[in-house]
């Protein structure tokens, strides 16, 4: 590992811990989400995190504040965009005719994509929206 992805990996951990502390499980290889996706078949939450400002300041903390809804996925897992960039690929091939975007939050069931919200959702948004948008889903999916 050179000098500049050993600084990016201390820099991003504490945004990493923020999803691992709220349950969330990270898959760090393409071979991890491939697993993953062919072995469930729950409702499950997908964050693909990212080290910007709007998954700081609103994606990580909806996700998290939307977990305290009485539907909720399953399970939780994470890939993160511009760390892990293999393991975030073949997440995002999962997602047909999405493009990509982080920080993204997906909704997936049986290995199909459910409900997706991109940045584009998310940047200029109110957090109270993003958590409404995903608790609409969880009750429709869920």
């Amino acid at each position: 590992m050179n000098a500049f992805e050993e600084y990016m990996r201390e820099v991003s951990q504490p945004m990493r811990d923020e999803l691992t502390n709220a349950g969330f499980e990270e898959l760090l290889t393409p071979g991890q989400v491939e697993e993953f996706m062919a072995n469930n078949d729950t409702p499950t939450l997908v964050m693909i995190n990212s080290v910007c400002g709007c998954a700081a300041g609103l994606a990580r903390p909806a996700v998290i504040e939307s977990l305290n809804h009485d539907k909720k996925p399953s399970k939780l897992v994470t890939v993160f965009a511009g760390q892990d960039r293999e393991a975030t690929a073949r997440m995002r091939d999962f997602f047909e005719n999405v493009e990509p975007s982080s920080p993204s939050i997906a909704l997936v069931n049986k290995g199909q994509l459910v409900h997706f919200i991109p940045r584009d959702e998310i940047e200029g948004f109110e957090k109270e929206d993003i958590i409404n948008n995903l608790t609409k889903a969880y009750n429709e999916y869920c």
